[in-house]
């Protein structure tokens, strides 16, 4: 299969939704910012070429004034709460979790708060105040809690439920990650994939279509593939992409 014909779904499920006089959103999420590197360049070099927003989940306990003063130079992007430190606290026979119930709640809330107020500091208007949990899971406990510590809204992996306590921004699309794979992901599983997820929203007033990167642990494929998907959605009239801060309202 070509590359072309790897990506004709994508293209025939946008032409439908432009032909239906709708748009497809979508929203971007890299995980795990702590400094300038040179793979955080060339994520923005490539966002900022396609002039699409993103939203960097940046770790409060390991950043500083050196991501803050590069960032502050890209107009297109935003920052949100990645957890705290990034640290498992489950144990060696669970799934890794930071915010999970292996500490006391006011321990892990008062951190969560901790990193809000310290990235406000380093970002000002340009923070969302939106949780990312590392490895996109948190303890279903603490959800009620975060709106006291002044989080506005969640965003992790797999669709929304509606009715919670905060507004739910997720993404849907892992470009790295996968059941067994991590990284060098064939296009046309990822592609397959968005499709799925269009083809479950056609017609609805639905959530938007979230794809979560990792910029610290690509290779040529990951970039490859953002390249191209950005290529084919960035000006096409069936696609539309958001910020997250137009999404949250």
């Amino acid at each position: 299969m070509t590359d072309d014909q790897i990506w004709t779904p994508l293209r025939q499920e946008l032409d439908r939704w432009r032909a239906a006089g709708c748009q497809a959103r979508f929203w971007l999420r890299d995980d795990d910012a702590t400094e300038p590197t040179e793979a955080l360049e060339n994520l923005l070099e490539v966002t900022r070429r396609a002039c699409l927003p993103l939203t960097i989940a940046v770790i409060p306990a390991s950043t500083g004034e050196a991501l803050a003063t590069r960032l502050s130079r890209e107009g297109h992007v935003l920052v949100a709460v990645h957890g705290w430190s990034h640290t498992n606290h489950a144990g060696p026979d669970e799934k890794k979790q930071e915010l999970g119930r292996h500490r006391s709640a006011d321990i892990v809330l008062g951190q969560l708060h901790d990193g809000l107020v310290a990235l406000q500091g380093l970002y000002g208007p340009r923070l969302v105040p939106m949780l990312v949990p590392p490895w996109n899971r948190i303890s279903e406990a603490l959800v009620p809690q975060l709106g006291a510590q002044g989080f506005k809204a969640l965003s992790i992996f797999g669709r929304a439920r509606a009715g919670g306590p905060l507004h739910l921004l997720n993404t849907h699309i892992d470009v790295v990650n996968s059941r067994g794979q991590r990284g060098n992901r064939p296009h046309g599983d990822l592609v397959a994939e968005l499709v799925a997820e269009l083809q479950a929203r056609f017609a609805k007033d639905d959530e938007p279509v979230g794809i979560l990167t990792h910029h610290l642990v690509h290779g040529a494929s990951e970039w490859e593939f953002l390249t191209r998907l950005f290529q084919e959605t960035g000006h096409h009239p069936g696609a539309s992409w958001m910020s997250a801060r137009d999404l949250l309202g």
